[in-house]
């Protein structure tokens, strides 16, 4: 399996919707879901460092590393 996206986790923690997280973090509502679906090859260091501010968490809140 690899690695796995908690990020529906953390927004359901927060009852925070994709579109305000989405308009928070400044991506697209279409690439929030590549990421909370997890078909997403890559993420940027900026773009992980504006999901941990705006949710207030670690890195290690959001990916989790399960094996195959």
């Amino acid at each position: 399996m690899g690695i796995v996206v908690r990020l529906d986790v953390e927004l359901a923690k927060r009852k925070m919707s994709v579109g305000e997280f989405a308009d928070r973090v400044g991506l697209t509502p279409a690439n929030v879901a590549v990421l909370k679906n997890g078909r997403a090859k890559a993420i940027r260091f900026s773009t992980l460092e504006n999901i941990c501010r705006v949710l207030g968490c670690q890195p290690g809140d959001l990916l989790e590393w399960v094996e195959d």
